[in-house]
């Protein structure tokens, strides 16, 4: 690994020195904390509320700083805009799904940020439809752009129509919180029939006779801890409690059953779960246990009419698939165990077949199982879904009903845009329903593969790498390298058409997916967290050598993102190697992660113990994050140049992270932020996600993008 910074390229035009006023520098008002005989003098945490006048009018001066030090790139948003806009059918459609009697529709239209959801009856086949074109008796169900007008952000958390399509519910957040009102709406007459439920938090079911929706609520802490059933056009305040977990690790959801019986209850930590069963039949009954608790087995239950089938690791580290009697739900048979290299994730249930998500040679995947007349699994007749691609993504997509004799599912790639497949499991037969159009997109011009990094521990890290084949490999090209690594979430290969800008400017794109991750299976995951984590940041960092020392990327204009856990990974690779890399962006980072952590009272953290450790009652833990958390390990040395941005009504990663890391940046780095300027943005009304709405999404997106090519001097198009 070399010490020596790399030479900084020329961006395409430095704003005038004098336009730009000073960087926002909070005062320090030092606040104290001590566990396990440490102490720490934090000087920004007052910076943490959000209703103190000084705090939002910092925020605001950020924004005028970033607004300043980002003038000069107008005319480069703006271009960028255009086009991802350009590679967007922006009136386009979804593929009909058929629920029940009818096929459900999603249209976007140009110009509109939200889209229209619509529905027509079933007449024996998809119908044909056209971008921009109604159907003959085609019914608008829920006009979103019409139901945001006003409104700064506007986000749907669930829409879901009653068992007997009479009914639609929606779950709307105006804030950015992830707290939903909830409306329910007559199909026939267009009316609302109740919106009095507030506050909710995500899953949405209706009750057999559709007198019920069962819905969630979250804690003060915003971990969904309770499941309450409310009558349809009755007070909320008559609401009944379901179930609630009490243990602050757990965090508890709800499903429908897709033969419509069974309300699945799941109440799940990082490493343990527990299941119950409700009747919707008899929507006031009480849940019935299903499986059990038992510290370190994570398991979902699926219904499958005659029988459930259960996804666990009691016992088997990449999962396995077994069945268990409706009447003795906890009698778990073992029907098949992940073979080598894989790792079950789930399983649907069909009348007809079952279908299991996987991982396989790092890969997402689709197993299909035929299903005898007795129900009964025939894993002899198990096959794959593939393509045969290299870096080919293979999930499912929406298949509502039970009695299907199709599957649909979605392939995508680096290069391969979202496409949309379905095949006949009686004729074996596969279609392709749709590729998502992406104008003046030629991928011919690119190429996708898959590289090996070699971590420091002698661990081959895998890299998705994508790069248009005129791009030359003699070290002079500019590179962007994405990670995550954190909760076992995988970061597969997809294809995103705003990364065509870079590929476009003669960038270099990969993903290393390093540990903490999913991508190669449990292990991976439990070498990336806990009193392991720090083989995430030393992955990445091997990845951005491999990327460097083969000649694919520049070492003086590698670029690097993480957003939320990945901007963790930002904070500390930036820490870790900052010569390494020439910009980084920090979305809704994750960098003051020991305070967070240490505070029982604050969203999510009691049940992020099992994900990080327990600094607060374990001195080990305290101290391992301590030497890696990026807030407190900022170091007097050069740092690359740092976009991080954030939104106040974040309730996952609050606003004051950031805040607090740009301020100590900014005091402490030796670099000349004239030339590596270290920007802020705070989204003032928006949540995890960002901005809602995908043209406000776009230019949110240009903001970043902008930043990003000036700082590498690769605003030019190429070819």
């Amino acid at each position: 690994m070399t010490s020596a910074t790399p030479a900084d390229p020329a961006p395409s035009a430095q704003p005038p020195t004098a336009d730009i006023p000073p960087a926002p520098a909070p005062e320090h008002r030092p606040t104290e904390r001590t566990f396990h005989g440490d102490t720490v003098v934090d000087p920004y945490e007052w910076l943490r509320d959000k209703e103190d006048p000084e705090v939002i009018a910092h925020l605001e001066a950020e924004n005028a700083y970033a607004d300043a030090r980002t003038a000069h790139l107008a005319d480069l948003r703006d271009t960028l805009v255009k086009e991802f806009v350009g590679h967007t059918q922006e009136t386009d459609l979804s593929v009909p799904v058929r629920r029940g009697d009818w096929w459900y529709i999603t249209r976007t239209t140009a110009g509109e940020d939200y889209p229209k959801f619509t529905r027509v009856a079933d007449a024996g086949a998809l119908p044909e439809v056209e971008p921009g074109v109604l159907l003959e008796g085609e019914q608008l169900l829920l006009d979103a752009q019409a139901e945001a007008a006003g409104e700064e952000f506007y986000s749907l958390g669930g829409l879901l129509p009653s068992p007997d399509h009479r009914l639609l519910a929606v779950a709307v957040d105006t804030a950015g919180d992830e707290r939903f009102t909830l409306r329910i709406l007559d199909l026939d007459s267009g009316s609302v029939l109740d919106e009095s439920v507030t506050g909710a938090g995500y899953g949405l079911a209706f009750s057999t006779d559709q007198q019920w929706l069962f819905y969630a609520r979250v804690d003060d802490a915003w971990r969904q801890h309770q499941i309450w059933r409310h009558r349809i056009g009755g007070d909320p305040a008559e609401d009944q409690l379901v179930i609630e977990e009490p243990d602050e690790r757990f965090m508890i959801g709800h499903d429908r059953s897709r033969d419509g019986s069974t309300l699945i209850i799941q109440a799940s930590s990082t490493t343990t779960s527990e299941a119950w069963l409700l009747d919707l039949a008899d929507p006031t009954s009480a849940p019935v246990p299903a499986g059990g608790r038992r510290d370190g087995v994570d398991y979902t239950i699926e219904h499958a009419g005659d029988r459930l089938l259960v996804v666990h690791n009691d016992g088997h580290t990449g999962f396995a698939l077994a069945q268990a009697p409706l009447e003795d739900p906890a009698a778990w048979e073992v029907l098949l165990v992940a073979g080598e290299g894989e790792r079950l994730l789930g399983v649907e249930a069909f009348a007809g077949f079952v279908a299991l998500e996987l991982r396989s040679a790092g890969l997402a995947s689709v197993r299909i199982v035929p299903r005898a007349a007795d129900g009964s699994l025939r894993l002899e007749e198990a096959f794959d879904l593939s393509h045969g691609g290299e870096l080919d993504t293979v999930e499912l997509d929406a298949n509502p009903n039970w009695d299907q004799t199709t599957v649909r599912y979605q392939l995508t790639s680096l290069l391969t845009p979202a496409t949309v497949a379905e095949r006949d499991l009686a004729t074996g037969d596969t279609a392709i329903l749709k590729v998502t159009a992406v104008p003046g997109y030629d991928p011919s011009l690119y190429v996708e593969r898959r590289e090996w990094a070699r971590a420091e521990d002698g661990t081959a890290v895998p890299l998705s790498v994508v790069a248009r084949k005129d791009t030359p490999a003699d070290g002079t090209a500019p590179g962007y390298l994405y990670g995550y690594g954190s909760y076992e979430v995988s970061i597969d290969p997809s294809f995103v058409p705003t990364r065509l800008s870079l590929l476009d400017r003669g960038l270099v794109v990969a993903i290393a997916h390093v540990r903490g991750g999913g991508e190669l299976g449990r292990d991976w995951y439990e070498h990336g967290k806990l009193l392991e984590k720090k083989n995430s940041f030393s992955d990445f960092v091997a990845a951005a050598a491999h990327l460097t020392d083969s000649g694919l990327v520049d070492p003086a204009r590698l670029s690097a993102e993480g957003r939320s856990a990945g901007g963790l990974l930002m904070g500390g690779i930036a820490n870790l190697a900052p010569e390494r890399f020439r910009a980084v962006i920090a979305g809704v980072p994750f960098v003051d992660a020991l305070t967070t952590i240490l505070d029982p009272s604050l969203p999510l953290t009691v049940g992020e113990w099992e994900e990080w450790g327990d600094p607060l009652h374990d001195p080990e833990v305290y101290a391992y994050m301590k030497e890696y958390t990026p807030y407190e390990n900022i170091r007097a040395v050069e740092y690359p140049a740092i976009f991080a941005s954030t939104s106040l009504n974040d309730t996952r990663v609050f606003f004051v992270e950031p805040a607090k890391w740009v301020a100590r940046l900014r005091e402490t780095v030796t670099s000349d932020q004239a030339e590596r300027p270290i920007v802020f943005r705070c989204e003032m009304v928006a949540g995890h996600g960002g901005r809602s709405g995908r043209y406000r999404k776009w230019e949110q997106r240009a903001d970043e993008l902008a930043w990003l090519l000036d700082q590498l001097g690769a605003t030019e198009l190429v070819g």
